[in-house]
C-alpha cells in the first residue's frame, strides 16, 4: 500500500510538471518573466506587492491572485491600475491550499501576456503544499514575517529550500516579539545555504526598494536568457 501511495504522488507531480512546462513555453513565447510568490497566510505578500509594484519603471506587470475564496487581495492590487486576474481554488479545484500548473493554465487566457513583461503569481497562503508544485515560473520567492517566529525555516524546510529569495517582512514589529533576527537568518541559511534574503517592512517601506530592484533584475536576467526550469520540489543548486 505504501508503494502505491508513493507512485500516485509521483505520477501527480509528473503530470503537474508536464503542464508546468507547457505554461513555461507560453510564457517564454510571450517574453514574460514569472515570479511565484509564496508565504503563510498573513505574512504580507499583498502589502509588499502594493508597495513594490507601484513604480517598476518601464516593466509592465500583471498579477495572478490565488486564493481559496474571495477577491479581497485582487481588489487591493487592482487599485494600482495593473491587470489582476483572480484564481479561486474553490471554483472547480476542490478548494486546494495551493496553485498547481493546471490551475494556472486555466487562467492563461484571461492574462494579457502579449502586453506585459512580468507576471507575479501570488500563491495561496500555505507553507507546505505550494512548494511542491511548479507552475511554469522562472523564479520562486517567499515571504516570512518576524511575527511567525524564528523557527519556521526549520519546521517547513521545503518551502525555504525551494525558493531563490526569502523576504523577511514586518521587521517593524520585531521589537514587539521575542524573535532573534540573527537566529532566524541563521536558520534560513541552515536549510538553504546561500539563499538570498531581504529585510522588509510593508508598513514603513523599509527594504521595498531592494525588492523592487530584485523584480526588475529578474526581468532583465530573463531577457538575457538566464532563466531555468527546475522540477517540482527541487532546490536550487
Amino acid at each position: 500500500m505504501h508503494r502505491i501511495k508513493v507512485r500516485v504522488v509521483e505520477d501527480a507531480l509528473d503530470a503537474n510538471n508536464t503542464i508546468a512546462r507547457a505554461n513555461r513555453e507560453d510564457f517564454d513565447r510571450a517574453g514574460v518573466t514569472v515570479i511565484n510568490l509564496m508565504s503563510a497566510p498573513g505574512a504580507g505578500k499583498t502589502a509588499l506587492l502594493e508597495r513594490a509594484l507601484d513604480d517598476l519603471g518601464d516593466v509592465r506587470v500583471a498579477v495572478l491572485e490565488g486564493d481559496v475564496e474571495g477577491s479581497l487581495d485582487a481588489e487591493r492590487l487592482a487599485s494600482l491600475h495593473v491587470p489582476v486576474v483572480q484564481l479561486n481554488t474553490s471554483a472547480g479545484f476542490g478548494g486546494e491550499c495551493h496553485l498547481d500548473a493546471n490551475m494556472v493554465r486555466s487562467a492563461l487566457s484571461a492574462l494579457p501576456l502579449a502586453d506585459i513583461d512580468l507576471l507575479i503569481i501570488e500563491n495561496v497562503g500555505n507553507l507546505v503544499c505550494p512548494a511542491e508544485f511548479r507552475v511554469g515560473e522562472d523564479v520562486r520567492a517567499m515571504v516570512c514575517s518576524v511575527a511567525e517566529g524564528e523557527d519556521k525555516p526549520l519546521k517547513y524546510p521545503l518551502m525555504f529550500r525551494a525558493c531563490e529569495l526569502a523576504v523577511v517582512n514586518k521587521i517593524d514589529l520585531i521589537e514587539h516579539t521575542d524573535v532573534d533576527l540573527d537566529r532566524l537568518l541563521a536558520n534560513l541559511q541552515t536549510v538553504h545555504p546561500g539563499i538570498e534574503h531581504l529585510i522588509c517592512s510593508a508598513r514603513t517601506g523599509e527594504g521595498v526598494d531592494a525588492l523592487r530592484d530584485w523584480l526588475i533584475d529578474k526581468v532583465a536576467a530573463a531577457r538575457a536568457g538566464d532563466g531555468t526550469f527546475t522540477p517540482a520540489g527541487s532546490a536550487p543548486a
